[in-house]
Formats: C-alpha cells, structure tokens, sequence
C-alpha cells in the first residue's frame, strides 16, 4: 500500500478533472465525517454538502453538479466508481498463504494442480480435484472429490466445497461458505420425514464471488447455476436446482426456495425470500424484506409481502396510512347514525305515552 501521493496522480488515475492544488499530498482516504489534513473523502449526495463544508478533509472526489465548496476537488462524472480506483490503490497487501502446498495440508492421490498455486495449512484437496492456475487455497479449507477450480480462484478460510462442483475462472468465496451441502428435500411417509437424495452438483461460472456464511446447495438433479459475474452478499441461501442468470445481486439474508429461475441483472434487497418453482425475469429489482410469492416479468421493480409492482405497493402503503382518518369518519358516522334513529324514535315513544 503505498503510504501517500499527491492529488494530481490520483486525478490521473482515474481520469477525472483537476480542481484545486494538485500537489497537496494524500495519505488516506475516510468519510467525510472521519477525514482530516492529507485526507481525501467523497461527496455524491447534495445531502451531505454541509458536512463537507465542515469537514478538514484536504481533497474530494465528487460531481460538477455538488457543492464542495473551497476544497481541492477531483471531478468525474462517476464519483463511486473514482472512489473504487483510488481505494484499489491504497489497498493493503492481502496475506495469501506461499505458493507452493503446506506440509500441514492434505492432497489426496490424482489431484491435478496448475501453475503458481498455494495451498494453506489444514486445507484437505480430494481425489480427482483439479485447481487451475494462480488459485488460492486458504487454511482449513475442502475441497470435495472430483471438483473443479478454474484460474485465479480464491478460497478463504475454512470454505467447503464438497463432491463435483465446479467453479469456473476468478472465482472468490469467503470465510465459512458451504457449496455443494444437501438441498432441503423431504417425504412425508407415515407421519414422518424420509430423506430425498441429492445428487447433482453446484456450477459456478467465472467471476462470481460469494460472501461469507453464504449457502449453495446441490441439486436433486443435474445442477444449481450460478451465473457469470453474479455477485452475493454473506448469509445468503441458494436452494437446490435454483438458475441465477449473469450478473446478478443478491444482498444478505436473502433466501431462495428450490427449482426457482432469475434471470439476467436481477437485483434483491437484503432478506427478500423467493418462493420455489417460480420464475423472476431479467432486470428485475425486488426492495428489501419483500416476499417473492409469484412470477415476475422482466424490468419489473417490486416490493411488499407478498411483493407486487412498485406502484400497487405504493398505492397500497398509501391507503393504509389513510386508515386512521378513515377510521375517525367511520366512528363519527357510526354515531351520527345512532343519534338519528334515537331522534325517530323519540315520538313514537311520545305517542305510546298518550
């Protein structure tokens, strides 16, 4: 991690436009409510100009169309995407374990190994694994008989991969995930539950990386797919013969039921659940905590329980919040109604007297 630079470089670096004194040096970078002299922060929200403006920061990257004031300013149409460079380039040296296979590690008999790979302590590879080049296996790791890593995969720490996966290219899983662990499949037979047995595998195509404590689940048959360059948070599960198509998000805690089909760019918020044997079309965004219950066509946006399309929902959540008030008028109405009949009967009641 190189330990400064000026304002100027890093402007270069990510190629945006120079405002301000190039040459003031840069150590860090922090948010703006943690950033001082020699620091350099961000601004992408006209919510947050104030603090800027209060802020010691020396340097931010920003937008033409914010306020940042008299700071030293790199400007470029895509502020977060400026950020990500630069952070890449104050990125500490991650600790990889050394090429080459620990003596505390334990490779089973026909295990093809590419070039240039490291293999970390207590790690356990299998027969008739293959790991490509350039890949990585981190500490207490497994990998199950017959699976397969392509080029430039990352394990971390104690990540199962069991029995005849595959893993494509530049694939990174981190701490504690399970790939490949029985789906949730059950009989009922006489009162009890008989086990179904799964025996597909999990393929993970090229550039996914998966978060920690994540789940993905074997297929019955045939197999779970996860798609090219599809990106999922930690703590996220993946059920049985569930298709993820290229380039998803899935956020954490989200859950998804088995057999279930996304399609491309799909988007789940943080603990959306999926309902199984259904299927969610390309470009569809679902909001967080919202319940998949259905079919959902391509470039849809929904959200609610269960999840319907954004502008049902928001007619919905704006009836409910009429509900108090409709509830007063009922209530007046309910004894206004009261009344009336009390006054109709009155003389009749007269009338009985005489």
């Amino acid at each position: 991690m190189p330990t400064s630079t000026t304002l100027e470089e890093l402007a270069y670096l990510i190629g945006g436009d120079l405002q301000g004194d190039g040459k003031i040096t840069i150590s860090g970078v922090f948010p703006i409510e943690y950033a001082g002299h020699g620091h350099l922060t961000w601004l992408t929200s006209a919510n947050h100009e104030k603090r800027l403006h209060e802020s010691e920061a020396s340097a931010v990257i920003t937008t033409a169309k914010l306020d940042y004031g008299n700071k030293a300013a790199i400007i470029c149409k895509h502020p977060d995407q400026g950020l990500a460079t630069v952070l890449k380039h104050f990125e500490p040296s991650r600790c990889h374990p050394d090429t080459g296979i620990d003596t505390r590690a334990s490779v089973e008999e026909h295990v093809s190994l590419g070039e240039n790979i490291a293999i970390g302590a207590g790690a356990v590879i299998q027969k008739g694994v293959k790991i490509g080049n350039n890949s990585i296996i981190h500490a207490n790791c497994f990998v199950g008989q017959d699976s397969t890593l392509g080029d430039n995969c990352i394990l971390w720490p104690n990540v199962v991969i069991l029995e005849r996966c595959q893993l494509g290219n530049r694939v990174i899983v981190h701490s504690n995930t399970t790939i490949g662990a029985d789906g949730f499949g059950y009989n009922s037979v006489a009162g009890k539950f008989q086990k179904i047995p799964h025996i597909g595998s999990v393929r993970i195509e090229d550039d996914v990386e998966i978060g920690a404590g994540s789940c993905i689940d074997r297929a019955q048959c045939h197999e779970t797919v996860i798609g090219q360059g599809t990106k999922i948070d930690n703590l996220v599960q993946v059920a049985h013969n569930v298709q993820i198509g290229a380039n998803c998000c899935l956020c954490s805690q989200v859950g998804i039921a088995g057999s279930t089909h996304l399609g491309d760019n799909v988007m789940l918020g943080g603990k959306v659940g999926v309902k199984d044997n259904i299927s969610i079309g390309s470009r569809v965004k679902v909001f967080a905590y919202s319940a998949v219950a259905g079919n959902i066509p391509d470039d849809s946006t929904c959200l609610g329980i269960p999840a319907e399309s954004q502008a049902s929902s928001f007619e919905r959540m704006k009836a409910i919040r009429q509900l108090p008030s409709i509830l007063r008028k009922v209530r007046d109405l309910f004894q206004r109604v009261i009344h009336l009949e009390n006054e109709l009967h009155r003389p009749q009641q007269r009338n009985g007297k005489r």
